[in-house]
């Protein structure tokens, strides 16, 4: 089944998740919305943010490519399908992620 994570989801993180579905989409959303480097003891978990200021374009082929590496090692579970990268327009500079996953 097709699942997809956004940037823009503001669902609340809940610690100790037992449905198996909703506890690898709240891995998934954690993974793409943390900073590579800002988790101690765990430096490489998350995204690199090397896209920012970036051209859509190339940000969504380095969203891609990262997030295709990260899935892979932190949620096997998970197979990418797709990234899309859109301008914010509500915040000016900012980019919004969109994942899609097979589970």
């Amino acid at each position: 089944m097709r699942y997809t994570i956004s940037t823009e989801d503001t669902d609340e993180l809940r610690p100790g998740e037992t449905d198996e579905t909703a506890s690898i989409l709240q891995g998934l959303r954690v993974l793409l919305m943390t900073r590579k480097g800002s988790v101690p003891m765990y430096r490489n978990f998350g995204v690199t943010m090397e896209y920012l200021d970036k051209p859509i374009p190339i940000a969504q082929a380095l969203i891609a490519a990262e997030l295709t590496e990260a899935i892979a090692r932190y949620e096997p579970r998970a197979a990418l399908k797709g990234v899309t990268v859109q301008p914010d327009k509500q915040v000016p500079g900012h980019v919004l992620v969109e994942v899609e996953v097979e589970l």
